[in-house]
């Protein structure tokens, strides 16, 4: 019965946020305000939906319904409450919901707080968030669902649910404090980015490329990387402890994921500032907020591909066909709307000299993203 109030609530969001994120579009190419405030209560809920189906989740783990593939895989009977929990996350499927269920938290706060605001971008601001959130549905619901059930073959031809009597437990490396806290501040971090990233996209189908949209996601853009910035680290301790000495500074391929979207995260985090006092390098804080935006959602495909070998790794799957196909539309489609966008991203004052404190910020991106590549 919860398995398939389950598979309900997920099917519900994904109608929910596909009707928003037309509705979105309709209402940014006419303007009419009726659909825009459609599309932004489609985005709270497909945000109630989902959160539904994390708790139906989570109640599963504990209630020990080890019919679910997905339980199975991430606990047992002795497995302490304190671990039941975060098995929502622990694994493939589950990881995926959850990360389904902190975007829609970013994008929740996002409409709420600035439904007043922008007016004229908030139909493309919402049409990213759920475009976005859309994709990682139909992940949920059609590739990675982490309410399938193990299934027997009767006599008589047909299929029943099977319960085994035990799980297989959590990854004993994963039963530690900092891996509890690690992955969800890890992914506050990560997707917390692609609300600056909504920003900068309905600027640009907007041609208001000024400093509106720079101001509007500063904070949002020092709380994400705040918690990225605690993500890598509690990663790090829980490297240390359970991995011994050399476990993190190892390099590990998905450590380098998370890195990277900091790395241009933090350039982007210095650039703004100069546009903001001399509207110079629009360019390039559009290009860097795109970066990490991808970044972030490579660096999903990394660890759920299977194309590298790490301990973050889950099994090799076909869904890293999905995550290619999505981050290269979006490459395309970026590229195209920035360079016919070019003679708006012009900057309005030039370099004074190498040593000014606009050619030490250019300077620093550059290293960051040197590092980055």
């Amino acid at each position: 019965m919860m398995v398939n109030f389950g598979n309900l609530t997920l099917l519900m969001a994904f109608i929910v946020c596909s009707y928003g994120l037309v509705t979105s579009i309709l209402g940014g190419w006419k303007y009419r305000p009726g659909l825009i405030e459609s599309a932004r209560r489609s985005v709270l809920a497909t945000y109630a939906l989902v959160s539904i189906a994390c708790a139906v989740l989570i109640a599963l783990i504990i209630n020990n319904q080890f019919n679910v593939q997905y339980v199975y895989s991430v606990s047992n009977i002795d497995l302490p409450l304190f671990y039941k929990i975060t098995g929502l996350w622990a694994g493939h499927d589950g990881s995926l919901l959850f990360w389904s269920w902190v975007l829609l938290t970013y994008a929740s706060a996002a409409v709420i707080l600035t439904r007043k605001k922008f007016q004229v971008m908030q139909p493309w601001i919402i049409m990213v968030l759920l475009g976005t959130t859309h994709f990682f549905l139909v992940l949920n619901i059609f590739v990675a669902n982490p309410f399938g059930e193990w299934m027997q073959h009767l006599p008589d031809g047909t299929y029943a649910s099977f319960m085994p009597m035990d799980g297989r437990g959590l990854n004993p490396l994963l039963q530690h404090p900092a891996m509890v806290i690690h992955p969800p501040v890890l992914y506050f971090g990560l997707i917390g980015f692609v609300v600056p990233f909504a920003f900068a996209f309905a600027a640009l189908m907007t041609r208001q490329l000024g400093i509106d949209w720079i101001k509007a996601t500063r904070r949002w853009t020092l709380t994400s990387w705040f918690f990225l910035s605690c993500g890598i680290m509690l990663g790090g301790k829980w490297a240390y402890v359970e991995l011994g000495w050399g476990g993190y500074w190892a390099w590990d391929p998905v450590e380098n994921a998370s890195l990277m979207p900091w790395l241009t995260g933090t350039a982007f985090l210095h650039s703004v500032m100069i546009q903001e006092r001399k509207g110079m390098l629009k360019v390039w804080n559009i290009v860097l907020i795109v970066a990490t935006y991808l970044l972030s959602i490579l660096g999903t495909f990394l660890t759920r591909s299977g194309v590298v070998s790490s301990v973050h790794s889950f099994a090799a799957s076909s869904i890293g066909w999905y995550f290619l196909t999505f981050i290269g539309i979006a490459v395309i489609a970026l590229t195209y709307l920035i360079i016919i966008r070019l003679p708006y991203l012009r900057s309005e004052h030039e370099l004074d000299s190498v040593v000014s404190r606009e050619s030490a910020f250019l300077f620093n991106n550059l290293l960051f993203v040197l590092a980055c590549l």
